[in-house]
């Protein structure tokens, strides 16, 4: 069955195309497997609670019927503004319009969040840009530049707010920098969500073509209940596409965890466990909640256009499993940097068991991809990463996170990330093991090594499943570098980083290359510990079960400075050169080329393919750096899809080019 769906017919309706309904909850409330709604252009403020699942054959689908041309938006106008102070001006709002939720005493705050929780979940927006929110009304007057900003022009339109309880009314003074709020778009965030069923296990849905935008998410952390503007909310087999999803004040898409009252922000409400315990907690009992291949994930999020959030573009717990995640274009994540704590990424996925993320474009984001716990059966490929690090002018934010195109934390692997182009001054952050990079171009450092996970005990599973196989603390190493190409892009020296409640700092490689594992062993230095002769005692050998895995370095190329490790095989180190190296992105018109002179330097450079077998198994789980359905991988395509023959170079690409169009 079709249901039509209009918001600018004349009365509500039935749902037929000559009686389309006004709102799209209300087909949401009817629709069966099988059904589709089809949405007509139009702005729908509202909040789309769907009600019944679809099966995997025979999905729910809602449409744009023209793309991008239906709006479901989280804001409301406001149209009654009086002039109060200069550039300043004032409106009052009845509380009754918020409901349960009023995102105006809602704080951004709870686990993993470390910056100063001085910011509501509400917002102001001046023609769709949000202003920046003040503390108090004097910083709302002066309308001052915010130090911490990526945009420091944007960050002099302020908004206060404060409550009168007598009226039962929320104030909201903006600084709108000389313009007449009255005769602009002025909307303020009411709802908490757009599109996102408020039960679990509404699975099978497509939304397609819809612009989604202006909600008060909360603070989304891995063991509390995570929203978003739009989700599935621990189901399975959704598809997101062809959607734009802007100005969340956290979360755009939510792949997360679903509410469980005993384990929701515990460390925040109750600070007797750590939240690391709270997080194997939650591992644990998500499998007890349902959390299983059968149940939860595998999910489509494809080619949308996510910008503007301010925690993160994409996020979820456990919920996005076996998901594909692909040609989506990820920028302008935390660029306001009014929050700061550990779940901020363009993409922060906790457990991505067998997730692709292939061919997204992310950047201008605090931090690229950020794949926490359980990164296990997951492949990064095919992406394009730039600029994803503060700038120089932006002062730190305390409390705020460190940068860099990927972060691999706290995980046992298998973890692959092949024929990706970083270009951001930290390349990979990689505390953790079993990773294997193989085929990338790589002009950032690589950072945390060795470090960074403390005596965190997480999780491995059972190959290509969520059943829980064990626990172990982080050794490092169990790494794998094949055929990638490093260039020293930016400055060598040691950059200052910030701890998480800023009570440190300390100084963060930036010397890009593989020598940061020099201290590591080869396989045969690793197994030549173990004696299996003689039987070795287990005692005798506890030291050697804690310390660290070996590495693999193999048909690297180093350029510019870059320096490799001191085991590298069939490496080529290009040490002195009378040419910089050059690696540059030039954008015209939304279309992106790379200009390089590398290859001139490689020149008949060629390496062997390599392949599963190569790579063997990551060491805790002893699984095989894999495709998810169990079949072996050869890395014969490119960043294109190309295809790579008996001559294959290192990096992402199987042929040489000064230009490349991407």
């Amino acid at each position: 069955m079709k249901y039509y769906v209009d918001a600018n017919t004349a009365k509500d309706g039935n749902g037929s195309q000559v009686s389309p309904f006004r709102t799209i909850n209300e087909a949401a409330k009817l629709a069966q497997p099988g059904d589709e709604v089809l949405v007509a252009p139009g702005i729908y403020r509202e909040y789309v609670d769907p009600v019944n699942a679809g099966t995997e054959d025979a999905r729910i689908t809602y449409t744009s019927t023209t793309p991008l041309g239906a709006v479901i938006t989280g804001a409301e106008e406001v149209k009654k503004w009086k002039n109060y102070d200069g550039n300043v001006w004032v409106s009052r709002v009845a509380n009754s319009i918020f409901g349960s939720y009023n995102p105006y005493t809602t704080l951004v705050y709870g686990d993993w969040y470390f910056s100063t929780p001085n910011k509501h979940t509400g917002c102001v927006y001046l023609n769709s840009k949000a202003l920046y929110e003040s503390v108090t009304l004097e910083e709302c007057i002066r309308g001052e530049v915010y130090e911490c900003s990526w945009v420091p022009e944007d960050s002099v339109y302020k908004w206060y707010t404060e409550q009168d309880e007598e009226s039962d009314e929320t104030i909201i003074y903006a600084n709108f920098q000389g313009q007449d709020p009255n005769q602009e778009n002025v909307e303020i965030n009411v709802r908490r969500m757009c599109f996102f069923p408020s039960k679990t296990g509404i699975g099978y849905h497509t939304v397609s073509g819809f612009k989604i935008d202006k909600a008060a998410t909360t603070w989304a952390p891995p063991a509390a209940f995570q929203d978003g503007m739009i989700g599935p909310h621990w189901s399975k087999g959704w598809i997101i596409e062809d959607c734009e999803i802007s100005n969340s004040k956290c979360s755009g898409i939510s792949l997360g965890k679903y509410h469980d009252p005993d384990n929701d922000h515990y460390f925040t409400s109750k600070y007797v466990k750590s939240p690391t315990q709270m997080e194997r907690d939650a591992v644990c009992r998500g499998q007890f909640h349902g959390w299983m291949k059968e149940t939860v994930g595998s999910h489509i999020i494809r080619r949308n256009n996510i910008h503007h959030c301010e925690q993160g573009g994409i996020i979820g717990r456990m919920g996005g499993v076996f998901s594909i995640i692909e040609d989506n274009h990820i920028h302008h994540i935390n660029n306001m940097m009014e929050l700061g704590g550990a779940e901020i990424s363009g993409i922060k996925m906790h457990a991505a068991i067998d997730v692709i993320m292939r061919r997204n474009h992310i950047h201008h984001s605090t931090m690229g991809i950020w794949c926490d716990w359980e990164v296990q059966g997951t492949r990064l490929t095919q992406n394009l990463l730039h600029d994803n690090q503060r700038p120089a002018y932006a002062k730190h934010l305390a409390g705020g996170m460190m940068s860099q195109d990927i972060f691999i934390e706290v995980s046992h692997g298998p973890t692959l990330i092949d024929n990706n182009i970083m270009l951001s001054d930290a390349g990979v952050r990689i505390a953790t093991q079993g990773v294997a990079l193989v085929h990338n171009l790589i002009c950032g450092s690589l950072t945390s090594v060795g470090g960074g996970t403390t005596w965190r005990y997480t999780p491995y599973h059972m190959p290509h499943r969520t059943e829980v196989m064990g626990f172990k603390t982080i050794l490092h190493g169990d790494n794998r570098f094949y055929n990638n190409i490093f260039v020293q892009k930016w400055p060598a020296d040691d950059y200052v980083v910030y701890g998480d409640q800023d009570t440190k700092s300390e100084p963060e490689n930036r010397q890009v290359g593989t020598h940061v594992f020099d201290e590591y062993p080869t396989y045969d230095e690793w197994i030549a510990q173990f004696d299996f002769t003689n039987r070795a005692n287990m005692r005798e050998l506890e030291a050697v079960h804690f310390s660290h895995l070996p590495i693999w370095c193999e048909g690297n190329t180093y350029l510019n400075g870059a320096k490799p490790n001191k085991n590298e095989v069939n490496g080529l180190h290009v040490e002195n050169t009378s040419q910089n190296i050059m690696v540059e992105l030039k954008e015209q018109d939304g279309q992106y080329q790379l200009e390089t002179n590398l290859y001139e330097q490689i020149k008949s450079f060629n390496n062997r393919m390599i392949n599963t077998d190569i790579l063997g198994k990551a060491f805790e789980p002893e699984a095989l750096f894999e495709n998810p359905d169990g079949t072996p991988i050869r890395f014969d395509k490119d960043y294109f899809g190309n295809h790579r023959g008996v001559d294959v170079i290192p990096g992402p690409f199987a042929a040489a080019g000064e230009t490349i169009k991407l």
